[in-house]
């Protein structure tokens, strides 16, 4: 039955089997595709017997004896070094690969090879004849490594370009020698020369089932077929290889299946991956790693509910929920902080019989720590006597770093030492950074320096903490020969250190080196994130260059970059600080097609260019559009338009605001003070300070507000 085939997808990766060595030639060529007999009938079926004694599933006993063989079992090829190509001819001055082809020799000459004439071995060279070769060999031997290295020898030494059939031959033989790591390599130097030949894979698959006699043995090499795409990436071909095979009865293995599947759901195609789930199911092939998979793809976009159904609905597809389809759902839980459904969860498993391991429960108090929940987390540990792992040691020490708490954070530290367990990269690396945000360099330093003392080498994201802590002092220098250093241990930096330092180069001025930078990091293949953006176009504006900032973000909307909230309003206030509000309102119309709307930081860089224009109208006409739409002023936008109003002297309208902040429980500052004060000496009032300070706490006392007079 001929097998019809699609490939819609390919790779155009180019793997080689053996050495560096320039080949002599690939398997196939053109001409090769199309093979007719090149031997009478009669002497198709004479002398080399085929593989029909294998139908059995078992090879013959080897008719040498092991002396006489003296094969070497572990040695799969042939040195290619010792190999001279001779056009087809092997004379007996050749060096052929030791044992092995002494070995094969003998067995050969039985057959009527005669390797001693002077012009070859006295036998013309055909499909066939190569066929019936490999197969008495593997007969004879009873190891498909020995045909194997002639198979190699033929091509790399003789130059014999290798068929289809001969290729599928000695995939059958490998599979019946259990080389199948062999198999995938021969596949994949098979697929990847001929990708996009027209009829090619129908050829494939036709000599695969003619060679590959036995069931188990077709369905070995189609399920390493289909193995084989996957890996290639492939998928498309995979998926209709797989229909093929529901066709003519044989499924893939399990393992295949998985891996269809698993790609399958990487590249979004659940509808396919269900297709094939259900085809699984049809053959009583579903099992719960299967049903696992899906779980963890709808958990990793976010559809935990979706995940969890299935968790529940497993049973449907004739598979009981274990234990990693739970803790999926509650690794997915903790890490979206959903620490009270993660907990749920927890005791849902143990209530249906799966006790949870030490793994499971050091992420859930990693979750409680991480939210500075330290007494769940601690309750976590004491109902299910959690012995203690630098896990959860880690988890704390994290936890107080993250509130600067660094004396607790160094004491937990120590514990963890004195209790045993040596500190791994995680837990010096976290100090580190603790120290660094501290802005206490030398402790972080000294934690460096016990790092290395102990054997443990930095990551990158121990040399990011540290170069990210001098690229916010301005200590540049320093930030580069971290870099550097990192870069000289064989560490490939992330997008997050190329962002610290193009940070500091923005900071200290140096946009020149911000956009070196980029290009470094664009060639050593980093990808610039919205992030490295949107630091570019902040410090672009800071340093006045408003329209090349503006110049950049129409670039990255032609590129298809989609602009946050950050890279909006960045804009908007670098041209309303220079009173052109023509161009502020142009960039705002474009936050609509994005589908981003402007919050009240968005507002106040607006507000604040009209009240350095004085123009108050305007901005007394947008404070109160923002609320109409749901904006909550904050302190400083209050502050700002309070400081318009009285830098024009209108002292009425700058209270009226003060009363407003007041009653939404937002408390004038210093800030608020100062502006009034300008207020009042706009009004050339006797005193400003004095009527100022009068001024806020009669407002304050109105909303019955207590206030200690001084």
């Amino acid at each position: 039955m001929k097998a019809s085939f699609v490939v819609t997808n390919v790779s155009n990766l180019r793997l080689r089997l053996l050495t560096k060595t320039d080949r002599i030639s690939r398997f196939f060529s053109s001409a090769n595709l199309a093979f007719s007999p090149l031997i009478s009938s009669e002497d198709e079926t004479s002398g080399l017997e085929d593989l029909s004694f294998l139908d059995n599933g078992s090879p013959k006993s080897s008719a040498v004896s092991s002396a006489e063989l003296r094969f070497v079992h572990d040695r799969s090829f042939i040195d290619l070094h010792e190999f001279t190509n001779h056009g087809g001819s092997v004379s007996n001055n050749q060096t052929a690969g030791g044992i092995e082809m002494e070995t094969i020799r003998y067995i050969l000459t039985k057959r009527g090879w005669n390797f001693r004439q002077p012009d070859g071995y006295g036998v013309d060279l055909s499909e066939a004849i190569v066929v019936k070769a490999l197969n008495y060999l593997f007969k004879e031997s009873a190891d498909a490594a020995l045909s194997l290295c002639f198979f190699r020898w033929l091509e790399y030494s003789v130059g014999f370009k290798h068929t289809i059939r001969s290729v599928c031959t000695m995939i059958c033989i490998l599979v019946f020698g259990n080389l199948n790591h062999r198999v995938m390599d021969l596949l994949k130097d098979l697929v990847q020369d001929h990708v996009g030949e027209d009829g090619y894979h129908n050829l494939l698959l036709n000599a695969i089932q003619e060679n590959c006699t036995g069931g188990w043995v077709l369905e070995t090499v189609h399920s390493m077929l289909v193995q084989c795409y996957v890996e290639l990436n492939m998928i498309n071909a995979a998926v209709e290889l797989v229909y093929q095979m529901e066709h003519f009865g044989i499924v893939p293995s399990a393992g295949a299946c998985n891996s269809l599947v698993k790609s399958l759901l990487e590249s979004n195609q659940e509808e396919l991956a269900w297709d094939l789930l259900e085809a699984m199911r049809r053959h009583a092939m579903v099992n719960a790693s299967h049903i696992s998979l899906f779980i963890y793809h709808y958990c990793c976009k976010g559809n935990i509910g979706c995940g969890w159904k299935l968790t529940l609905d497993m049973r449907n597809y004739g598979v009981k929920p274990d234990i990693v389809a739970y803790s999926i759902v509650i690794h997915s839980l903790c890490k979206m902080a959903c620490l009270k459904e993660a907990t749920l969860v927890l005791f849902k498993m143990i209530k249906v019989g799966f006790l949870p391991d030490s793994v499971l429960l050091s992420s859930i108090i990693d979750g409680y720590c991480k939210m500075a929940r330290q007494e769940e987390a601690i309750r976590i540990i004491n109902t299910f006597n959690v012995p203690p792992n630098i896990f959860v040691y880690n988890s704390f020490i994290s936890k107080f770093c993250k509130d600067g708490d660094m004396v607790q954070a160094s004491n937990i530290f120590s514990e963890m030492s004195e209790s045993g367990f040596l500190p791994d990269c995680i837990s010096y690396t976290t100090m580190i950074s603790g120290y660094c945000k501290a802005r206490d360099t030398g402790k972080a330093f000294q934690y460096l320096g016990r790092m290395l003392k102990s054997g443990i080498q930095p990551s990158v994201t121990t040399y990011t903490a540290l170069i990210e802590y001098y690229c916010r002092s301005g200590e540049m220098e320093m930030a580069e020969h971290l870099f550097c250093k990192m870069t000289d241990k064989g560490l490939r930096p992330d997008v997050v250190v190329y962002n610290a330092l193009i940070n500091g180069y923005g900071r200290k001025g140096q946009l020149h080196k911000a956009f070196e930078l980029c290009d470094i990091m664009k060639y050593a293949g980093v990808s610039p994130d919205s992030v490295t953006y949107n630091i570019i176009i902040h410090s672009l504006v800071v340093r006045g260059f408003v329209n090349e900032a503006r110049d950049i973000l129409n670039e990255l909307i032609r590129r298809g970059f989609s602009p946050d909230l950050i890279t909006f309003t960045d804009i908007i206030g670098g041209f309303s600080n220079r009173g052109q509000f023509e161009e502020a309102f142009l960039v705002w119309s474009y936050m609509s097609k994005f589908n981003t709307k402007p919050d009240v930081v968005t507002c106040s860089a607006l507000l604040n260019g009209y009240c350095r224009a004085r123009r108050m109208e305007e901005a007394s006409a947008l404070f109160h559009k923002m609320l109409d739409v749901g904006l909550t002023p904050d302190l400083i936008l209050y502050n700002t338009l309070i400081h318009g109003f009285c830098s024009m002297g209108n002292i009425n309208d700058a209270c009226n605001l003060i009363s407003m902040m007041v009653k939404q429980n937002i408390m004038p500052n210093d800030v608020t003070y100062r502006a009034l004060i300008l207020g009042y000496e706009k009004k050339c009032v006797n005193h400003p300070a004095k009527s100022a300070g009068s001024k806020l706490q009669h407002i304050l006392r109105e909303h019955g507000l207590h206030v200690i007079d001084c």
